[in-house]
């Protein structure tokens, strides 16, 4: 199979990198910021089998399932206003006629609540199990894709974007991300240094991007 994901995704210590891969599930979910009131979520889920494992002498990776779904969701309301799901590898000639069942998505918010909705109108016999594991990895995405969403908005304009420092973009950022994670609980010290109106902590992934452009980390809370 093909190593698209070896530099994310490594083989374990203590695995011989030859060992024989028997099966490869690969998530891929892309945001787009459609027009200024709409995202677009395309989300695909693949499992393919390895070269001859269940074709002998078959040179290429067998795709067992492949699955893609595309939501339209309404900003900053995060309902969604379209959905369209394609089974286009299935192992069942039936398996496509689940596909409609998904037009349910709509009306929905891809916020919280989204995860227990999904298992409710699809779970199990109600729907695709891949199909709906791919809808649990992408209301993620529709969440964190947020931010660059203001960010693009904003250099649209020719504005400058909003700053974690303003008022709006923190009370923003904590009524999205509050008791998502550990680091967001509640009764956490990040929550509480917002509250107590703190600077926010420059992201760790900015620090070490313009380390290596050889840039000072404090100044992006400036940039454009």
């Amino acid at each position: 199979m093909q190593p698209f994901f070896d530099d994310i995704a490594p083989h374990p210590d203590g695995v011989d990198p030859d060992a024989q891969i028997i099966h490869e599930r690969a998530y891929v979910v892309r945001a787009y910021r459609k027009d200024a009131d709409t995202l677009l979520l395309r989300g695909a889920v693949r499992d393919q089998k390895p070269p001859g494992l269940y074709v002998p002498n078959d040179p290429e990776p067998l795709t067992v399932h492949h699955m893609i779904v595309d939501l339209t969701v309404a900003v900053p309301s995060l309902e969604i206003i379209g959905a369209n799901a394609a089974l286009e590898t299935h192992p069942h000639e039936a398996c496509p006629r689940i596909e409609d069942h998904y037009q349910h998505l709509v009306g929905l918010s891809i916020a919280r609540g989204f995860t227990h909705k999904v298992r409710e109108l699809f779970g199990g016999p109600r729907g695709c199990t891949h199909t709906t594991a791919l809808l649990q990895a992408m209301a993620p995405v529709a969440i964190q894709s947020m931010w660059s969403f203001r960010v693009a908005a904003a250099r649209e304009s020719g504005t400058r974007g909003e700053e974690f420092s303003t008022p709006e973009a923190r009370q923003r950022a904590l009524a999205m991300n509050m008791n998502t994670c550990h680091i967001w609980a509640e009764d956490g010290d990040q929550v509480r240094s917002i509250i107590n109106g703190e600077p926010m902590e420059v992201p760790v992934w900015i620090v070490k991007r313009f380390t290596q452009l050889g840039l000072d980390p404090a100044s992006w809370r400036n940039s454009d």
